[in-house]
């Protein structure tokens, strides 16, 4: 199995936990947010969108659409620094949802996997 390959299947298993991790904290939305929203051109879509609806309706579906595609993945993230921002003072800092995301950061940027050395 290639690097790429195996990059892909590190990556879709935490895209999965945070999925997973979004639905037990009742964070995932039934319904999607209208197209005007959507289509924010600010990070994370911070002025029309939470955190948790960018993850489930921007993110989630991104990151799925390029491994399908066979894109080559983001080298660089950062969500997770905006997560911990996000929830700070709650209680979901002490969750999973806050490491799943830190460990997508270090796939992504080749810390961790098969990017790495």
């Amino acid at each position: 199995m290639s690097k790429e390959q195996n990059l892909y299947i590190e990556v879709a298993e935490v895209l999965i936990d945070v999925e997973s991790e979004l639905r037990t904290q009742a964070l995932w939305r039934a319904s999607e947010p209208d197209a005007e929203a959507l289509a924010s051109t600010q990070p994370f879509c911070f002025d029309t969108l939470s955190l948790p609806e960018w993850l489930q309706f921007v993110f989630l579906p991104r990151m799925y659409g390029m491994m399908k595609s066979g894109e080559r993945l983001p080298e660089a993230c950062g969500i997770a620094p905006m997560a911990e921002e996000y929830f700070r003072g709650t209680a979901l800092v002490h969750g999973s949802l806050i490491p799943a995301l830190r460990r997508l950061d270090r796939l992504l940027c080749g810390d961790e996997g098969p990017r790495a050395g």
